[in-house]
């Protein structure tokens, strides 16, 4: 049985997330569809890096693939393409060793996340709009205080009693590209809702209704738990997944972009 890593970008919006459901359309379940169509098997396993939740998108989602087929690599993702829907798309696929692991293996993700300072007709799905003022120099000073070692329970839904919460985050950039304001958060690994809890304090600290200052707080549990700054899931892009030996080096830009207008 061969192992092939899969490297997809998927528009999350039409899926209740990544992983498999009863009863709900996923991107792994359509990926499982299609290799059960292509192959004819149903000995096979998918394993994705993690989950993205529902609606949430991914340029850079690696997953492995383990199927009995004397198809090449590049075979398989011709024919992987060719029957999946047109929002899921393998931009690569390599055959790799069993030591390879989709999710164990990895040693860092990336995500971004795109805020639109515009009302806009065409890329609503992946954007938040957000329609006041955004003081972006007040947003990165809020943001150097997430980068380090830190315990972000405050900022998850996950449980501290059921696994650790205490995430390292690399770098914490934005950017302003036309009428939109990148997030990009890197990190070792990520919570259940960390990111986009995490945006949205950065985006009210961008509005003026948080002090920069307030972040350590909100780590800490101080001002009560954040779940009303949910950001929501439009905006949010799974962007790289990092392996031993990877290098990141990606520019800041947009995903989807919209150009300069009225709000």
């Amino acid at each position: 049985m061969a192992r092939f890593k899969l490297t997809l970008e998927y528009a999350g919006t039409r899926y209740r997330g990544w992983q498999v459901q009863a009863n709900a359309r996923t991107v792994q379940g359509e990926i499982q569809r299609v290799v059960r169509e292509i192959s004819g098997r149903t000995d096979f396993q998918v394993y994705g890096s993690g989950r993205t939740d529902s609606g949430v998108h991914a340029l850079g989602q690696v997953a492995h693939l383990d199927l009995e087929t004397r198809l090449s690599a590049e075979a398989l993702r011709f024919q992987l393409n060719d029957a999946l829907p047109g929002d899921i798309n393998v931009l690569a696929a390599e055959k790799v060793t069993r030591q390879f692991h989709a999710r164990h293996g990895a040693v860092g993700r990336s995500y971004l996340y795109q805020v639109s300072r515009r009302r806009t007709a065409f890329v609503k799905p992946f954007v938040w709009w957000v329609r006041d003022p955004l003081d972006v120099a007040r947003m990165r000073d809020g943001a150097a205080g997430f980068v380090g070692m830190h315990d972000f329970r405050f900022l998850s839904d996950d449980d501290p009693e059921e696994k650790s919460t205490r995430v390292k985050l690399e770098a914490v950039d934005i950017a302003e590209e036309g009428a939109l304001v990148l997030v990009r958060v890197r990190g070792s690994h990520f919570l259940w809702k960390m990111v986009r809890r995490l945006v949205g304090v950065l985006v009210e600290v961008g509005r003026g209704a948080l002090s920069p200052r307030e972040v350590p707080r909100l780590l800490s549990g101080v001002t009560g738990h954040p779940a009303e700054l949910t950001a929501p899931p439009s905006g949010l892009f799974l962007e790289a997944v990092l392996y031993p030996g990877d290098r990141f080096d990606r520019p800041l830009r947009s995903a989807v972009a919209v150009d300069r207008g009225a709000g």
